[in-house]
């Protein structure tokens, strides 16, 4: 295999944000406040029993209520909020999809019983490929996304202004697998008094700040670092591009290696039969189903790979 380097440009991207805390840190409020700056139109995917539509006097959004977080269910939640046009998208909380109804540890405990005699390590060799489907369609949405993660809590005894010892709640690890935040470019936690502590961040301009009430200042700070670059297609574009009906077994061959490089083959999207899908699975099927080149050199050309094989 030939391995060509070629120069490094900055390209218009996306936000990816995850926002951590304890239960009273003001996750929910937060992602609103930043997601109703970055776009104009707005999904929330609540898991939360409808917390979300508490703040809906204060903010414009559209919203999915869940009630059960098989990883799956989010992939289809997000193919279809994509082709709905909506610009930014809030998963509150992604906590859910890991120990929820139906979340990953759930899938787990589920595949061992089924098929390994209890085996945890066959569970998960059976359940990972559904959660990395799940992250895949988070990372390559073709909008702003923003997740919100639970993490558990504890007590800490401290002064305060008058010397005395008061209790105060802070939040640990959240409640997701180890590395998640690998998957964003930025992360911060929030505490009981909803301060923002970024932890990461690959826009220099953020990282380790400390940012009292989070809103529309910071969100426009994300928005000014991510519109830096040239524009770049999205899932949506090569999705248009993958069902173009004119589309030949060649066209489609490009198509794959050029989403492949970009690593938006596990991107969510809907097909034109209105079914969710993976865009790699999605060029695959056309390639099938497309005529063959008039060219008989590129008419025998290798399929696309799918969907399974991104990243």
């Amino acid at each position: 295999m030939n391995f060509v380097f070629t120069p490094a440009t900055k390209e218009e991207a996306k936000a990816r944000v995850a926002l951590t805390g304890p239960s009273g840190s003001g996750k929910t409020y937060t992602a609103l406040a930043l997601a109703t700056t970055l776009g104009s139109k707005v999904a929330v995917i609540d898991t939360e029993r409808g917390s979300a539509s508490k703040y809906s006097d204060l903010f414009s959004f559209s919203r999915l209520n869940l009630q059960s977080f098989e990883p799956t269910t989010l992939v289809q939640a997000l193919a279809a909020a994509g082709a709905q046009g909506h610009d930014v998208v809030v998963v509150d909380s992604l906590s859910h999809f890991w120990s929820g109804t139906g979340g990953m540890l759930e899938q787990v405990d589920a595949a061992s019983r089924r098929g390994y005699n209890g085996n945890s390590f066959g569970g998960w060799k059976e359940a990972r490929p559904m959660e990395r489907a799940m992250i895949d369609a988070l990372v390559s949405y073709p909008g702003h996304v923003i997740v919100t993660m639970r993490s558990k809590t504890d007590y800490v005894i401290e002064e305060d202004h008058r010397g005395k010892k008061v209790p105060r709640k802070v939040g640990l690890k959240p409640e997701q697998r180890e590395g998640i935040e690998y998957e964003f470019d930025i992360v911060g936690d929030l505490d009981h008094e909803n301060t923002l502590i970024v932890t990461k961040s690959r826009a220099p301009k953020i990282s380790g700040r400390v940012i009292p009430k989070p809103g529309a200042d910071l969100a426009q700070e994300i928005l000014d670092w991510l519109s830096d670059g040239t524009p770049a297609p999205d899932a949506k574009h090569y999705r248009d591009m993958a069902v173009d009906p004119y589309a030949t077994r060649e066209d489609l061959a490009a198509l794959a290696g050029e989403v492949k490089e970009r690593g938006l083959l596990g991107a969510a999207v809907i097909d034109e039969h209105g079914d969710a899908t993976s865009l790699g699975d999605l060029i695959r099927r056309r390639w099938k189903e497309a005529k063959p080149a008039t060219d008989a050199k590129s008419a025998t050309g290798a399929a696309p790979a799918s969907g399974g094989e991104a990243r």
